[in-house]
């Protein structure tokens, strides 16, 4: 046998192998992917079938979080019609007539004054409270109280300062203070159906 032959003998061989391997690993490859195929549909119908079997379970707990997000929605509302009624109270306070509402302003002087001659603040946009009748509620009661020159950022109501203490009486304070003792019965009068 020539040299030549002895190669082309040895390249026969080596084709001859590299097709055996070849076709071995495509039938590997075949093999792995039928069986991941098959390890997919298995996922797949485990995941159907647990998906079927939870599906009441995930629906009714969407149901139960809309729900909440609804009530959480209500009670914002709720919560800003409260305090709407009670920003209300402070307006209707603040326009009361002049008389009643210097009446209700000399009543509530009477409660807060100490020692007679605190400096009053009163509002930025104050018209019923003046000099002349601080000058007859001072005559009235025995007081030195004066007119502070400062104007507050308040609906109406005022402060009372006296060697940097002060008193606040605005009406904001005073609806804040009794929120606490009527907001049940203002939420019954709101909301009873």
């Amino acid at each position: 046998m020539s040299l030549a032959d002895i190669k082309k003998k040895i390249e026969s061989d080596a084709r001859e192998e590299a097709d055996r391997i070849i076709s071995k690993a495509k039938e590997g490859v075949e093999s792995i992917k039928r069986d991941a195929d098959e390890e997919i549909k298995k996922l797949r119908a485990g995941y159907e079938t647990r998906f079927k079997t939870e599906q009441p379970e995930i629906f009714k707990r969407r149901e139960i979080v809309a729900q909440l997000d609804v009530k959480k929605i209500e009670l914002g509302v709720k919560q800003q019609a409260i305090s709407d009624a009670f920003d209300g109270a402070v307006k209707i306070l603040a326009s009361l007539p002049a008389d009643k509402y210097l009446s209700f302003m000399e009543n509530l002087l009477q409660k807060a004054v100490q020692t007679g001659s605190e400096t009053l603040l009163v509002s930025k946009t104050e018209k019923k409270i003046s000099p002349d009748w601080l000058a007859g509620v001072n005559t009235k009661h025995g007081w030195k109280l004066a007119l502070g020159e400062e104007r507050r950022d308040m609906a109406g109501g005022f402060f009372l300062e006296q060697d940097n203490i002060e008193t606040d009486c605005s009406l904001e304070m005073l609806v804040r203070w009794l929120r606490d003792e009527i907001e049940a019965d203002v939420v019954k009068r709101l909301f009873s159906a």
